[in-house]
């Protein structure tokens, strides 16, 4: 059965076929209404061992698991002077009493320069409070041993009188239940016969008089060695305690250049110990209640803080920057709902105008909308059904079969214009006939995209398979809607219409008037300037090529993340008004000022941590990280590294009795124990259990586990450089007993989706390219009688491929979890002009007999409607340019130049080739015509040239 006899049985049963795809419309519809939204990046990581040993890290050395932490920069003059300290204060207290904050508030959640400053002196002063009760109590000891010493020399000495005048003399308050003491210890001693019973007396005298005081003490002490955790009110007492002078020596102390921690909360052009900085950084952590929270999506609990907690900082006189998960999860997600909102009717409102100018005729708009519809519903009736979640890169679905179903539209209503402009035919001929002639080029057209589009599935990211399954399903729905539904629908209606005395010709697009004659240009270019027209495409190709192996890629949060909108969004209806975007700047000013912390990198290291080989590693590997380049420095220009020793280094410098346990483990004085390592662990955890299980994994058991090693990058390092040093020293120092593994959310596992988007845009380009031009050869081949055809009909696409690549190297456009698609797309788009120009171009050589008169016919006829469908595509495509979302932005301008650049090769080059393919694997009265009319442009060149 050929196409004909194929179309004109299928519309024998239209009105069946329209009444069946509508049932299957609606079936599609309820399905879209169980379409689920997502913002979530993390689906494009794939499983990898990073990934592993990145989830066993966040399990294995959080201190306090379910917690996120939410920075707050505060800006002032100078944010470490006395009175801005106790604002700072001030403003954590108005943040404990806002209820929607201080109910996600997790155990000691605020830590900052004010809090460590207050706490400092509390424990300052503590000391000092200790010393001196130490040395009152040392003076009333003494006060008591004279007294008794005069009892024992002097029987006839009274208790009550030695007890009145220490009393008098010592600085510890001593009252009567103290003197009861005394006074059984003084009659003791005048009855003692012993040497023994003489110091138990004595003993009894002195520290038993004062044992409550000493028990008061050794609890101070206690207290003091377990670490103060003074509160918001007693801190901030602290501080209005003090003079600005105390406060600015206070700062000096903690603010000086071996208290890592506490610089990494001050911008990194900080001189350590100084007493003058404009921002500081607080962080906050809030309890997540054991939910989900990542840049892009967390609870609303942690949103609805993390907005108040800016509220907040909005009433205080300085300047308060919140920056948290929440806020970023939030504009991520309300970016992708304003982009919508705007793109949406842009898209629409483009689209509209096309088919005014295209169609002129409202009854072919009105089709061509209620097509557009029903090829949207299918797909997402489809996702609704498949269970894949709409996110960001399903933003360019819509708008990619927008331009799709107007390109199928704009062909078969152009062809039965056509067809029914040429000959005397009804409604229903002009339509079957116009049906039958691009029919079959629209289904190379689905299979061809639906293929580049099926490319994607070698991705091992499922975002981006599911985005080639979605796009290759919509456009299999676009074929039968305006294959089938539509036209059948156009001649049920245009028949009716005409029956009651309305005209329903109407000329096709592009076949009349100045256009006309624009159209030409490719038979132009064809007939006079072959040659040069190939120059010009191998140079500006083989640039392209050259460009497109130069195309970094990147997978970044920031690229999701919407920027600030533009002026002229608030001339939008409120409606469409969107809101205020601020993380993406926040982001930039952090990683400008402060240790950039979204650049950690891990190296976990696994085997036996209490053996001396594994902690000689360890030390080796945070001196091997310390001084790669893409390292980034504190303050006090040390690396940003931490790990096993450089703990134990900070533990020691602080803590007398770990230093103690330190040392003697050290036989060797390398600074690395090497003896009794089991138990220098058990002291680190006693003397700060925080620092030591930061870098150190103890199971519940009390057995060591693993370690790790902490670092941050600084500068323009990129996440390729990072990961590629990180596993350089991991495998410098992986032993037989130590095995080392570089991970990392934001550096390691990130590049790791960097290079499998390298590696999808490669495998689908090289995939869809092969299957195209295999498929097309072979059907060449069958209706053409030469596979070559097929090969010429695929070269444009792959010019066009070049010019694509090459333009985002100019404009510094890379390779994302978005843009990543594009050499399908644009594979999928322009082997679809490409088709129609040759497949329309190969009948008419069949029907007119003439070369010239086929390709006239092809290039202002097919182009027409080529043109038609690239203005709305890449029109539709180009709105994404009003998105707020930096990625989507560049996929849309990018596809819109894909979109010409296809037209383009289509229209102006295939031609070319199509007449050189003629020349010599045409038919013989086709070769023989360019022949002859090569020979006249000869002679009419000599002509000129002897004039």
């Amino acid at each position: 059965m050929n196409t004909e006899q194929f179309v004109h049985r299928l519309f024998a049963h239209r009105r069946l076929a329209i009444v069946l795809l509508l049932v299957l419309t609606a079936g599609f519809g309820a399905g879209a209404t169980l379409l689920e939204e997502t913002t979530s990046v993390d689906e494009f990581q794939t499983e990898s061992t990073e990934a592993e040993k990145l989830d066993y890290i966040e399990e294995s050395f959080e201190v306090e698991e379910n917690t996120t932490t939410t920075q707050v920069v505060m800006q002032d003059e100078n944010v470490l002077d006395r009175e801005t300290m106790i604002r700072a204060l001030e403003f954590q207290q108005d943040l404990q009493a806002t209820e929607t904050v201080n109910s996600t508030l997790a155990d000691e959640p605020m830590t900052g320069v004010a809090n460590a400053v207050a706490t400092a002196s509390i424990q300052q002063d503590r000391v000092e409070a200790i010393e001196q009760r130490e040395q009152e109590l040392n003076e009333t000891e003494q006060e008591l041993t004279a007294a008794l010493d005069r009892i024992q020399a002097n029987d006839s000495a009274g208790a009550s009188d030695e007890f009145e005048q220490v009393r008098a003399n010592a600085p510890v308050e001593l009252a009567d239940d103290h003197f009861e003491v005394f006074e059984e210890a003084a009659t003791a001693l005048q009855t003692a016969e012993t040497e023994s019973a003489t110091e138990d007396a004595y003993e009894r005298g002195t520290q038993g008089v004062l044992a409550d005081e000493y028990e008061k003490l050794h609890e101070m002490q206690v207290e003091l060695e377990a670490g103060l955790d003074p509160t918001l009110d007693e801190q901030r007492e602290q501080l209005e305690s003090m003079s600005d002078r105390a406060v600015e020596t206070q700062v000096e102390s903690v603010l000086e250049s071996e208290n890592e921690q506490l610089l990494a909360l001050m911008p990194t052009a900080y001189e350590p110990g100084g007493t003058q900085a404009n921002a500081t950084t607080m962080t906050v952590r809030l309890d997540t209640d054991g939910e989900f929270v990542a840049p892009d999506g967390a609870p609303e609990a942690i949103i609805g803080a993390q907005f108040e907690m800016r509220a907040v900082g909005s009433e205080h006189p300085d300047e308060y920057i919140v920056f948290g998960h929440g806020i970023t999860a939030d504009e991520i997600d309300s970016s992708m709902q304003d982009s919508m909102a705007v793109v949406g009717p842009l898209a629409l409102l483009f689209v509209l105008s096309v088919l005014v100018v295209a169609y002129r005729d409202p009854v072919d708009i009105a089709l061509g909308l209620f097509g557009i519809f029903a090829v949207l519903v299918w797909t997402f009736g489809f996702m609704g059904l498949a269970g894949i979640e709409f996110g960001q890169i399903f933003i360019a679905v819509p708008v990619l079969l927008i331009g799709l179903s107007i390109d199928y539209a704009i062909h078969v209503f152009m062809r039965g214009r056509e067809a029914r402009s040429d000959a005397d035919r009804d409604v229903e001929g002009a339509m079957l006939a116009g049906l039958v002639g691009v029919g079959f080029a629209l289904t190379l057209v689905t299979v061809t995209a639906a293929v580049g589009f099926l490319s994607n599935v070698v991705s091992p990211m499922e975002p981006i398979q599911q985005f080639g399954i979605v796009n290759a399903v919509g456009i299999t729905a676009a074929l039968v809607i305006f294959g089938v539904l539509v036209p059948a629908l156009k001649i049920e209606i245009d028949s009716a219409l005409e029956a009651r005395g309305f005209d329903r010709n109407r000329r096709a697009f592009g076949t009349t008037g100045r256009l006309e004659s624009v159209m030409q240009t490719g038979e132009f270019l064809a007939r006079r300037a072959p040659l040069l027209v190939v120059l010009v495409v191998v140079v500006v190709s083989a640039g392209g090529v050259y460009g497109g192996t130069q195309v970094d890629t990147s997978f970044d949060t920031d690229e999701f993340m919407a920027e600030e909108p533009p002026g002229w969004t608030e001339q939008l209806p409120a409606s469409m008004e969107p809101g205020e975007y601020t993380a993406a700047g926040i982001i930039d000013y952090l990683d400008e000022t402060f240790l950039r912390q979204e650049m950690r990198s891990q190296l976990l290291l696994e085997g036996d941590p209490t053996s001396e080989q594994f902690l000689q590693q360890a030390d080796e590997g945070e001196m091997k990280v310390a001084n790669t380049s893409t390292v980034g420095s504190l303050p006090n220009g040390e690396p940003a590294v931490r790990g096993p020793l450089s703990a134990m280094e900070q533990v020691a410098a602080t803590n007398e009795s770990f230093n103690e346990t330190f040392a003697k483990a050290d036989t060797t004085g390398d600074g690395v124990p090497d003896r009794n390592i089991e138990g220098v662990y058990d002291a680190l955890f006693e003397a700060d259990q925080e620092i030591a299980a930061d870098v150190i994994h103890r199971t519940e058991q009390g057995e060591y586990e693993s370690a790790r090693i902490v670092t941050f990058a600084g500068g323009e390092t990129t996440r390729g450089d990072v990961t590629d040093e990180l596993r350089a020293v991991a495998d410098a120092i992986e032993t037989d007993e130590l095995t080392a593994t570089a991970t990392g959310e934001q550096t390691v596992l990130y590049h790791i989706v960097e290079q499998e988007i390298l590696d999808t845009v490669v495998q689908s380009l090289l995939l869809t390219l092969l299957s195209v031009m295999v498929f097309l050869t072979a059907i060449s081949r069958v209706t053409a009688g030469s596979a070559t055809l097929g090969i010429v009909t695929t070269t444009p696409v792959v010019l066009a491929l070049t010019w694509v690549v090459g333009t985002m190297y100019v404009l510094g456009i890379s390779f994302n979890a978005i843009t990543g698609t594009i050499t399908s797309l644009t594979i999928g788009l322009g082997v679809a002009y490409s088709i129609h120009v040759s497949q329309r171009y190969h009948q008419q050589l069949e029907r007119s007999q003439s070369v010239w008169a086929a390709l006239r016919t092809t290039v202002t006829g097919t182009g027409g409607a080529l043109l038609g469908s690239a203005a709305t595509t890449a029109g539709g495509f180009g709105v994404l340019a009003a998105s707020f979302v930096p990625s989507l932005q560049q996929f849309g301008f990018i596809t819109a130049i894909s979109i010409i650049y296809a037209f383009l090769a289509s229209v102006l080059v295939l031609p070319v080739l199509l007449v050189i393919w003629t020349r010599f694997f045409g038919p013989d009265w086709a070769r023989a015509e360019i022949r002859r009319g090569t020979e006249q442009n000869d002679r009419v060149a000599g002509v000129a040239d002897d004039d």
